[in-house]
């Protein structure tokens, strides 16, 4: 899966749901950082550092990304 079909994923999304692309960027965003900065368990902090990212954490895409390309192994 790329980046672009990932921002479509996303756009997707606000359309089923009825809210905006910012907000369900954001709502995968607050998941994402709760995981990486405050993780409940060893075996989470692990994983979600497993994560390729261009930054320090990484973005919705990217985990879209990283999460459809597991599914798929």
């Amino acid at each position: 899966m790329s980046l672009d079909k990932a921002r479509r994923a996303i756009e997707e999304t606000d359309r089923r749901e009825g809210i905006t692309v910012e907000q369900v960027r954001q709502e995968i965003q607050e998941a994402i950082d709760r995981a990486f900065y405050n993780p409940s368990n060893a075996l989470t902090s692990y994983r979600i550092r497993q994560i390729p990212c261009k930054g320090e954490r990484p973005t919705p895409e990217e985990l879209i990304v990283y999460v459809a390309e597991q599914a798929s192994k």
